[in-house]
């Protein structure tokens, strides 16, 4: 049997609903196919065969399952991709209404969906696709009035007002190295070592092993303290995923970066555990072809590895790349989640 279809399988038994989409289960005896998040009791495993998709699995004769609909999942994802393209080319954030109808969904159905799949909202992408073409314009023009009408926002009121809700903190906030914010922290150890987890009131900002020296760099004038009992709970989620980094999370997550670097983000979270993925693969996923060498910038560029699985990202010609913990980290991080372990 192989390998990929041992992880296949096992992705069956945890019911990893990071895997539906990735493909479909069949089994023979029922003459049904299923998601492999599907809730019915699990078949024999020597009746299992496994299909890149619905439609692969109905040239065979099998029929989708009424209880977990998996071609569904199809569906949802073309959706998502007419929303996105909707939302990438209009010139002004279009509605929650006129994008569900792009996608084919009433609006309130659709507000989860993408939610779902993308890990952020329809309005919070459309504020990341502005952000690109703010930082763009301001490096157009001399005066940052002419860039905020260049790129779209009603004037610098509107720009502000989204920069704050984008950022979680004020511009000039971010600016200063956080200042007049507050970052709670609190650490915990590891098989790979002391993890060090820093939040916001919105969700996890930075996982770090390199303690709160390393916060206090990225934040310089943030009111950085230790977090109290309310933070337990959040250390133990995150601690869980970094000692099993293919398991799924739910965990809320306050990071930002660029458009690209946001959508390269939400790309690593829909690779299966175990397996792995070119920066070309990553850019074209996204709609840049050409951006691989900004793909490989952007995995290092994440403020929370492991949480957001960068360390599945590698070269084209199948080595290891770069990867901000360390090539050893990755090299274990992959071993764990069954995935490679020879790193060249």
């Amino acid at each position: 049997m192989p390998e990929t279809d041992d992880r296949r399988w096992d992705a069956v038994l945890r019911r990893d609903r990071a895997a539906d989409g990735s493909f479909v289960t069949g089994v023979l005896t029922t003459g049904i196919y299923c998601r492999p998040s599907c809730a019915a009791r699990h078949p024999r495993r020597e009746n299992v065969r496994f299909f890149a998709d619905g439609a692969a699995a109905r040239a065979t004769g099998l029929r989708p399952c009424r209880r977990c609909k998996p071609d569904e999942v199809a569906r949802d994802a073309e959706g998502v991709a007419k929303a996105v393209a909707l939302i990438e080319r209009a010139e002004t954030p279009p509605t929650l209404e006129e994008i569900a109808a792009e996608a084919g969904y009433a609006p309130h159905h659709f507000h989860r969906l993408f939610r779902k799949r993308t890990g952020v909202t329809p309005a919070a992408y459309a504020r990341a696709v502005r952000a690109k073409r703010m930082e763009t314009a301001l490096k157009e023009n001399e005066r940052v009035t002419d860039a905020i009408y260049d790129a779209g926002f009603s004037g610098p009121g509107r720009f502000y007002e989204e920069a704050d809700q984008r950022l979680g903190m004020a511009p000039s906030a971010w600016r200063r190295g956080g200042g007049g914010e507050t970052i709670r922290w609190a650490s915990a150890d590891t098989s790979f070592g002391p993890v060090t987890v820093a939040a916001t009131e919105r969700g996890i900002c930075r996982l770090t092993f390199g303690g709160v020296a390393q916060l206090e760099q990225d934040f310089p004038l943030a009111i950085i303290e230790e977090g109290g009992s309310d933070m337990i709970d959040l250390v133990e989620q995150a601690v869980a995923v970094v000692e099993e980094p293919g398991r799924a999370h739910d965990l809320p997550l306050d990071v930002r970066g660029t458009a690209f670097q946001e959508a390269i983000w939400r790309e690593l979270s829909q690779i299966p555990p175990g397996e792995s993925v070119s920066y070309a693969a990553l850019a074209a996923r996204v709609g840049k072809p050409g951006a691989t060498r900004a793909a490989g910038t952007a995995c290092g560029a994440n403020p929370v590895p492991i949480l957001i699985p960068c360390h599945r990202a590698r070269r084209s010609d199948g080595s290891a790349g770069g990867y901000a913990l360390g090539l050893e980290m990755k090299a274990r991080l992959l071993e764990r989640e069954g995935g490679e372990t020879r790193l060249l």
